[in-house]
């Protein structure tokens, strides 16, 4: 499902150029649900950003379902991203204007899914997190558990190829990371393929594969 092949990413900071990426090689099968996991500043976040299309590399290759990434025009990308890819980050990137159901429904809307459509899945997708009940509040009404499982519920909602997910227990509390994570447990039992990065060893073993990086390589 996915390929990287000598992938390096670097930041220029006026004269000085730090390497955070220093060629790295990974694959991920479908339906594997992966933990990349390492001390702060290995590149954790970094490598999970040019996987999933949110940056751009320095150099190397990525192949996502046997597509070149890099051959891609800027508006291919970003259909692509929208339509076969999901994203849940740790500060879970809610509208708070809009309910739930809303914030659900927005991505969706704009692959040109036609409206009833459109607002059903995003209610099939709050349901299946547990939500139903909540689908008309705003993020300001939920709790932080709810707001994450909101997002869960906007990146799953168009049945994403791979599922990106960047420290998604990090503002939670236990009962709320636990929730969490059994919702991308069920997601994997269902044949959902995901990547993860956590730094928290406990729920990295929900994962089929760990991946440890260290000063921008694969160590493990």
């Amino acid at each position: 499902m996915i390929e990287v092949r000598n992938l390096k990413k670097s930041f220029k900071d006026g004269e000085n150029i730090t390497e955070v990426l220093k060629g790295i090689d990974f694959i991920a099968k479908s339906g594997e649900f992966i933990a990349i996991m390492g001390r702060s500043g290995a590149g954790k976040s970094t490598f999970l950003y040019q996987m999933s299309l949110l940056d751009e590399p320095t150099s190397g290759e990525i192949f996502i379902d046997q597509k070149d990434t890099h051959t891609m025009t800027v508006n291919e990308k970003t259909y692509f991203r929208l339509s076969r890819l999901g994203y849940v980050f740790q500060d879970y990137a809610l509208l708070p204007e809009m309910s739930a159901l809303e914030n659900v429904v927005l991505p969706l809307l704009m692959q040109d899914l036609k409206e009833k459509e459109a607002y059903q899945k995003a209610e099939n997708a709050l349901i299946k997190v547990g939500l139903g009940h909540r689908l008309h509040n705003l993020p300001a009404q939920l709790s932080g558990g709810e707001q994450q499982r909101v997002s869960i519920a906007r990146a799953i909602a168009h049945e994403p190829q791979i599922l990106f997910a960047d420290e998604p227990t990090a503002n939670l509390d236990n009962e709320s990371s636990r929730m969490v994570m059994n919702i991308f447990k069920e997601l994997h039992r269902a044949g959902q393929t995901i990547v993860m990065v956590t730094h928290e060893e406990e729920y990295s073993k929900f994962a089929d594969r760990i991946i440890h990086l260290d000063d921008g390589r694969i160590v493990l």
